[in-house]
């Protein structure tokens, strides 16, 4: 099991956060990883719990392009994560993809992906891909926010919890090798993988945005990454929302 060449590896003991961390550092791409964290923070500024024992890392990397193109690492994100579960031996039929940019675990969150860009006036100069997962320890649901998806952790699921900077290199190695493919391939490749492992796909779940909550089935995604909700009034096309399985939306973590 090897580093991909030529990328960074910074192992940090208790920092912020860090995709806070990573903005300094110079020589691009590179990985960042904390045992602990004292900032962590999710999707929309939501808090983050960072006890040690789990993981908490970010990737660094230059890119161009706009930002429609430059986001859609966050499949090749999920893609990674859900890789890294299997070569740790959790069976894949245990394992699913939550749009936008979650995995589950037995039906229940295991981890989160925050993106967070650079931009200059051409489009995005670069991009950090922060990566949090329950490795032994998940959040207590009586402190999420109410509807919130149920967490879990590794170690409760399977009884084993691995090292996290062990994690690290599995991540490191199937990132590398996804966003190969999508660099060489475009997206295509990608989001038949993400539909292949994706959760509740051709179920009824429920959208919910800053303006509007609607349901429907969940058919698929396009070629921009968005979902695509077959509603009673049509195909309906969502850019980002949070999602809801029978009624449980997911309000936390990244």
């Amino acid at each position: 099991m090897g580093w991909p060449n030529e990328v960074g590896r910074h192992i940090l003991g208790e920092i912020g956060s860090t995709n806070d961390y990573a903005e300094t550092v110079a020589l691009r791409p590179a990985w960042v990883m904390a045992h602990s964290q004292s900032a962590g923070r999710g999707r929309r500024g939501r808090h983050w719990e960072s006890p040690t024992g789990n993981f908490y890392a970010s990737y660094i990397m230059e890119t161009e392009g706009p930002v429609g193109q430059v986001a859609l690492r966050s499949f090749v994100a999920a893609l990674a994560l859900y890789d890294s579960f299997c070569a740790l031996n959790v069976a894949p039929e245990r394992l699913a993809l939550k749009w936008p940019n979650d995995v589950l675990l037995d039906g229940c969150k295991v981890s989160g992906i925050l993106l967070q860009s650079g931009t200059q006036r051409a489009g995005v100069s670069h991009l950090i891909v922060g990566f949090g997962v329950n490795l032994k320890v998940a959040p207590n649901p009586a402190l999420l926010e109410k509807r919130a998806l149920a967490p879990i952790s590794v170690l409760a699921a399977t009884g084993f919890a691995p090292d996290p900077e062990t994690f690290l290199t599995h991540l490191a190695q199937a990132f590398a090798q996804w966003e190969n493919q999508f660099h060489t391939q475009g997206f295509a490749a990608l989001r038949h993988a993400w539909l292949a492992r994706a959760a509740h796909l051709g179920k009824l779940i429920t959208a919910r945005t800053a303006q509007s909550e609607q349901s429907g089935i969940f058919e698929t995604i396009d070629d921009q990454g968005a979902l695509l909700l077959r509603t009673d009034q049509g195909l309906s096309k969502i850019a980002a929302a949070d999602i809801y399985f029978d009624g449980v939306a997911d309000a936390f973590g990244y």
